[in-house]
């Protein structure tokens, strides 16, 4: 069904089991606001949690979740004492009644909080809309968490990295005398000074890179951009374009195609000077000082580390490093160095990050079994398990709703209008008003209801009984 493969599309992992067996992990993360609410005030007392892939749908689906996407080391909350126990795990059973169930158990010490599981992102720590965010957040390698220093995996707009307003897009736009009236559909485009896209493979914000002192003499070295710093992003390179320029042309003669090209071009002469040389003075030609000039570079230079090579002085300020995607490979790992780096296996290896197994459709799992089922199979069972008159109304509430939505986007599809956030909004407001729909619906059903009552006790109306499911 194509309702069933959307769904699929949205929610593409089987939301089995809970990953608090499994331990710390890397892995996707939900904050519930709903049994987590955030904080009126910055120094109001507040307990973080978050919930794994699993618990966000099969416990929390109902409440207001802010995804965080992926954070390591982490252990999920839900069933524990940092989420109320009325909302506990139903993914887990109660090793003491055995029933599906779990709350108030101890939470894993180990997990570490930051601002983003309070919806708020970024330095400017601004409070994230979906719906009203524009352009791109990137989010920080991290080396550390908000207690020591670090940011703790947070996500950040690239305007705030080099220092830039919010809303410099606007007055870049205003002060060029630019329209603006198409600015809800247009995305912003990265800052200047802010590196492109594809130069970068990830990167340490400056709040990272403060607590790691150590890492600012890689900056503008093989696997690193130059520093981008806090105010003013890249440093500008019009001074150091003609000493580029100069490099080049003085490189062009080491080229052996070119080289060869050149000498190609001026054989002839060449060749000629060369046996009037040797017939006339053979003995001119027998002194060569290339051997002795040969035998200078075959001696190996002094084995180096690598942090010898490393610019001595290290940039001044705040930054951020932005890294290509073979960093990991220009890190020294001397003796004296690597005990900066094993803290951070981030910095070390590839992590890997934790993906639930991929939800299967019914027929592979033998026609929906509990617990392995599709999302079509989950939601018969379900249907089936729940009061007859509940399931009845639910029905009709929705063959009521999908009528009206129709309805909705008819005349955008005859005009081929777009239909914007706005009209949807409006729409649905509207629509929760629209009482008197669904109290007939109720009603309708509550009749439909006492008719298969009357059903049961006459075997002649069997059929009858059968139809009134149809809606489901």
């Amino acid at each position: 069904m194509q309702l069933e493969a959307d769904a699929r599309e949205v929610l593409p992992y089987s939301f089995d089991s809970c990953t608090k067996a499994l331990g710390p992990l890397r892995q996707t993360l939900y904050s519930c606001l709903t049994c987590n609410p955030p904080p009126k005030t910055a120094d109001a007392p507040h307990t973080a949690a978050g919930v794994c892939y699993s618990c966000s749908i099969a416990c929390h689906g109902e409440h207001t979740l802010v995804e965080l996407f992926n954070k390591r080391n982490f252990v999920c909350d839900c069933g524990t004492t940092r989420v109320p126990s009325s909302a506990p795990c139903m993914l887990r059973n109660d090793p003491k009644t055995g029933t599906k169930g779990v709350h108030s158990e101890e939470p894993h010490p180990e997990n570490k909080y930051n601002q983003n599981f309070y919806n708020k992102f970024c330095g400017c720590s601004e409070d994230y809309n979906a719906e009203e965010e524009k352009g791109t957040m990137f989010q920080c390698l991290g080396l550390g968490t908000a207690e020591s220093g670090g940011c703790g995996e947070d996500w950040w707009h690239p305007e705030c990295l080099i220092g830039l307003p919010r809303g410099w897009y606007k007055d870049f736009k205003k002060e060029a005398g630019e329209n603006s009236q198409a600015e809800d559909d247009e995305e912003t485009p990265l800052p200047p000074g802010f590196p492109g896209e594809d130069d970068f493979e990830t990167f340490l914000c400056y709040k990272c890179v403060d607590s790691n002192p150590w890492l600012k003499r890689y900056a503008g070295t093989v696997g690193f951009l130059p520093p981008v710093y806090k105010e003013g992003g890249l440093p500008k390179t019009t001074e150091s374009a003609p000493e580029t320029t100069t490099t080049d042309v003085k490189e062009e003669p080491t080229n052996p195609k070119k080289r060869k090209m050149e000498d190609e071009e001026e054989g002839e002469p060449t060749a000629k000077r060369t046996k009037e040389d040797a017939e006339n003075s053979p003995s001119d030609s027998k002194p060569e000082p290339n051997p002795a000039t040969k035998e200078e570079p075959t001696q190996a230079p002094p084995l180096k580390n690598k942090h010898d090579s490393l610019p001595d002085p290290v940039p001044l300020g705040a930054f951020s490093l932005f890294l290509k995607e073979d960093f990991r490979d220009h890190f020294c790992r001397c003796c004296d160095c690597y005990p900066n780096l094993s803290p951070h296996i981030q910095l070390r290896e590839e992590e890997e990050t934790y993906e639930p197994p991929i939800s299967e459709d019914g027929e592979a799992n033998g026609g929906g079994s509990t617990g392995t089922g599709s999302l079509l199979d989950r939601g018969e069972a379900a249907l089936s398990n729940i009061d007859r008159v509940r399931a009845i109304e639910g029905a009709m509430v929705y063959n009521h709703l999908r009528d009206k939505v129709k309805e909705f986007l008819k005349p955008f599809a005859e005009t081929g209008k777009a239909v914007g956030a706005e009209d949807i909004k409006a729409y649905f407001e509207k629509l929760r008003g629209d009482e008197q729909h669904i109290r007939d619906a109720a009603g309708q059903a509550s009749a439909l209801s006492g008719k298969d009552d009357n059903d049961d006790s006459d075997d002649n109306h069997e059929g009858d009984g059968r139809r009134e499911q149809n809606g489901y």
